[in-house]
């Protein structure tokens, strides 16, 4: 298994998306192509693969300055139910960790539900501390 960023988006790029997000959520809309172009495109946006030898797992990170300095955030990771409990979850979220560092980013941030029971063990055995904080959302 390895980790990759995404640097061009391909056919099988897009069709392991289309696999991946309805594991993370039924509800959410699959990305286009053209949507993943825009996303790869973005200086700040990270797109994570992990390939074994298919694409097995995605993270998305993104870096971006605020008044008080570079922050990082994980978003939508997403292991294939086949490929779970072999670290690629942690894989994925070490490296982002990385380029974090990387960019100089004060703080690295991301939000797991409740239920996910093995990735919010995993946040907190690599490192992550859970924020006592409300957070709010708006659907637009």
């Amino acid at each position: 298994m390895h980790i990759e960023r995404v640097t061009c988006v391909d056919d099988d790029l897009v069709a392991a998306v289309a696999k991946l997000i309805p594991q993370l959520n039924p509800r959410s809309p699959v990305p286009t192509r053209d949507y993943l172009a825009a996303m790869v495109a973005s200086p700040g946006t990270h797109l994570l693969l992990a390939r074994d030898p298919d694409i097995v797992g995605t993270l998305t990170l993104t870096v971006f300055r605020t008044l008080v300095g570079v922050q990082a955030r994980i978003n939508t990771v997403v292991v294939d139910a086949v490929a779970r409990g072999r670290g690629i979850g942690e894989a994925l979220t070490r490296e982002a960790i990385r380029i974090a560092r990387n960019a100089q980013a004060r703080r690295i941030t991301l939000s797991s539900r409740g239920e996910r029971a093995a990735a919010n063990r995993m946040y907190v055995r690599i490192g992550f501390e859970l924020a006592i904080t409300n957070s709010y959302q708006m659907w637009l």
